[in-house]
């Protein structure tokens, strides 16, 4: 359950929803569902169309300024490589599926956890769900007018629908993260506080 505090909102999309704060002007968690099917469609050619999300509240909204000159990538957090249509693809463009990212952390380690996400849908017998967000530790910073927070952390949740498994990645957003064995969801739920999974059955 988010508090009030971070000025929630819902935002869905072709295919991924976001839950979004107007306080941290950045997603908290985006969901997808991805199978062998979606990620065949994917690989549609990158639009690199950002833009302000127009869903939003002027006052809640990222916009291109604030991530002009700041040093950060804007991240995705439904990846573009996982769209299975133009228009899709063209979604997760907006900015409130963006987390200011480290440039060789956002392009070298996170873009392989999404590159093997992707080979594991579409080797899994059904649906995974992916669970994606920032993670905002004592002493993060800002950048831009508004004020755009800075993850500290990222994670990614994989749940395996047919398996009931589920696994996560929690990386610092740093050019010197390196993946490691993933962790397991009680170990995932310590790391971040988050129990994306309530009331569903995880495999040990």
């Amino acid at each position: 359950l988010v508090s009030a505090d971070w000025m929630p909102r819902g935002l869905c999309s072709d295919s991924f929803a976001v839950l979004y704060s107007g306080k941290s002007k950045t997603p908290l968690v985006v969901v997808e569902r991805l199978n062998r099917q979606q990620v065949d469609d994917a690989g549609e050619v990158r639009t690199n169309q950002f833009f302000p999300d127009p869903r939003l509240p002027a006052s809640e909204r990222a916009y291109l300024d604030d991530y002009k000159g700041s040093g950060f990538d804007r991240g995705h957090m439904s990846a573009a490589g996982n769209a299975p249509t133009p228009n899709a693809m063209a979604q997760t463009f907006a900015l409130s599926n963006m987390v200011p990212q480290d440039p060789t952390h956002n392009r070298r380690v996170w873009s392989k956890v999404e590159a093997d996400t992707r080979k594991y849908a579409r080797r899994a017998a059904g649906d995974v769900f992916v669970f994606t967000g920032p993670l905002f530790d004592p002493g993060h910073e800002t950048i831009g007018r508004n004020k755009v927070w800075v993850p500290t952390r990222l994670f990614k949740l994989v749940y395996d629908q047919a398996t009931g498994r589920a696994w996560a990645h929690v990386l610092p957003n740093t050019a010197d993260a390196r993946i490691e064995q993933p962790m397991d969801y009680p170990g995932f739920v310590r790391a971040t506080g988050l129990d994306l999974l309530k009331g569903v059955q995880v495999a040990m």
